[in-house]
């Protein structure tokens, strides 16, 4: 809406004196109502629809606040700007309370009035315009850096930026920005699939590489416990750098953040990537040094995860850590589960290490794909990142960090992978006994277009177990997922648009492990 099309109500009992101010606003083509008193402001405002409200505080009569309560209760949703001589804090509290806007201090210059409507105004379109501004110029900057060669480095620092514009381009009503965004994010993710295919081998070799699942309890826990530092370590399966930036600024409220990043080993899934984390073992490791904490091929999910307070207890001795009494493990599954979260929190304040895992996100990922009801409801990226949000505002996680913030410890909070919104289908070939993941398979015998994926045939390059002769491992890149030729279209069309995990991407691999101190 141009400025012509706004109108604003001006009450002030010495609305005479304003003549130069309701001028200024005028020639910016503001259309200005001016009353001298309260009762008519509340008669004009009845009346008419203003776009904003200018009040004097000590109008004889019917007051300021008593007006701006009379106003407010006729349209709550009207911006009012309160001006006052009074520069006392607990007018300034309750002009606050009762849902003011701004607050002007006499005696104001014309100016101050016009910024002021503007910053209430037009703020949101000044905003978006200057966000398209910006990202055009990162979008050639992503472009120019990608182009040029990164290493890991690089790459965390450019997916980092890209991840920002994610949480950013959601307050922009451009989809012709949306688009490039999204068109850019494919091109750096072929080029970072090409990247990890050429250097992973490296990085498992101990070359110079990204700190990866195997590395987070010794990097980002342990010194802490050496330090006799409380611990509580956090882990959200299935948590995209993205949606961790989409929350954060609800978690600064209560906690310095300092940022950090690991990548995810692959397969980019959990029996893999959460497993090394809580052992700091590769899963051929893993296998081999404890077969009864290894079982990839199990049908329950939550079977392939069942021993991780066994394996942070074997390294944390491996890594000397000694704590003044055992560590707790907690994992979250369920609403039954998250309450006893709640109630039981207080108990944790003694006990040195708290590991708290929580599965929603990785539960919503998957259900997803099910869901008629939950693609409606999180039809895209955006709206993903906003059903997270809305999750987290009301879950144990929030509130055990909130209760957190108040205790003398340090929170760890990360996640073992991310997840791809895959677009692409791709043909793959195997026997029956071919795992059904759609992101990475293993098993015998199996036959891919390399141009979809990578092809491990020998597991001990990826520190995988080959527990079985022949034993070959397929790992989807970009946005691709793998669908069998039996009933290949209603496959193809039932799995497009889904959100899945185990393969490389930016979004799979790259992930948040942040360290948050508690402000107070």
């Amino acid at each position: 809406m141009a400025p012509q099309d706004r109108k604003i109500l001006w009450a002030d009992d010495e609305i005479d004196l304003l003549k130069s101010h309701i001028l200024l606003l005028e020639s910016k083509g503001y259309k200005v109502t001016s009353v001298s008193n309260g009762n008519d402001a509340v008669a004009c405002a009845a009346r008419e629809k203003y776009d904003v409200v200018l009040l004097d505080e000590s109008m004889p009569g019917l007051g300021g606040l008593a007006t701006l309560e009379a106003i407010k209760e006729h349209d709550p949703s009207v911006p009012v700007v309160l001006v006052t001589k009074n520069e006392a804090e607990s007018l300034m509290d309750e002009a606050i309370g009762r849902r003011i806007d701004d607050y002007l201090i006499k005696p104001v210059r014309p100016t101050q009035i016009f910024l002021a409507l503007k910053r209430l105004l037009e703020s949101d379109r000044l905003q978006e315009g200057q966000r398209a501004r910006d990202y055009v110029a990162e979008l050639a900057r992503l472009r120019a850096e990608s182009a040029g060669g990164l290493d890991w480095r690089g790459w965390v620092d450019l997916y980092a930026r890209s991840a920002q514009w994610d949480v950013e381009l959601d307050q922009v009503d451009d989809e012709g920005l949306k688009q490039a965004h999204a068109d850019q994010r494919r091109e750096l993710n072929v080029e970072f699939g090409r990247y990890v295919e050429a250097n992973y081998e490296a990085w498992l070799g101990g070359g110079d590489g990204p700190p990866l699942s195997t590395a987070v309890v010794e990097r980002w826990v342990a010194p802490h416990l050496r330090a006799k530092r409380r611990v509580y370590f956090i882990v959200v399966d299935c948590m995209r750098l993205d949606q961790w930036l989409t929350v954060e600024p609800l978690v600064r409220e209560f906690f310095d953040v300092a940022a950090g990043y690991h990548v995810s080993i692959l397969p980019t899934a959990t029996p893999y990537s959460r497993n090394a984390i809580f052992s700091g073992l590769y899963p051929e490791a893993i296998q081999r040094m404890h077969p009864e904490f290894w079982h990839e091929g199990a049908g329950d999910e939550r079977s392939k995860n069942r021993y991780e307070r066994q394996l942070l207890d074997l390294l944390l001795r491996r890594l000397s850590v000694e704590l003044a009494s055992p560590h707790k493990y907690i994992k979250i599954y369920n609403a039954e589960e998250a309450n006893n979260v709640r109630r039981n929190i207080v108990t944790f304040q003694q006990i040195p290490l708290v590991a708290l895992v929580f599965n929603f996100l990785d539960m919503l990922t998957h259900g997803r794909s099910e869901s008629d009801l939950l693609r409606e409801l999180a039809p895209d990226e955006s709206a993903f990142r906003s059903v997270m949000r809305s999750w987290f505002l009301h879950s144990s996680l929030f509130d055990a960090l909130k209760w957190m913030a108040k205790q003398d410890c340090v929170v760890v909070v990360t996640t073992d992978h991310g997840a791809v919104l895959s677009r692409r289908s791709a043909l793959v070939y195997g026997n029956r006994e071919t795992s059904t993941n759609l992101r990475f398979k293993f098993g015998s015998n199996l036959v891919c277009d390399p141009k979809h994926a990578v092809h491990v045939k020998d597991p001990a390059r990826f520190r995988l177990p080959a527990d079985q002769g022949n034993k070959h491992y397929i790992i989807a890149k970009e946005d691709f997922y793998f669908v069998y030729p039996t009933n290949f279209h209603e496959y193809e069309n039932k799995y497009r648009g889904s959100f899945q995990h185990g393969g490389i991407s930016l979004e799979e691999m790259i992930l948040p492990t942040v360290t948050l101190t508690p402000r107070g």
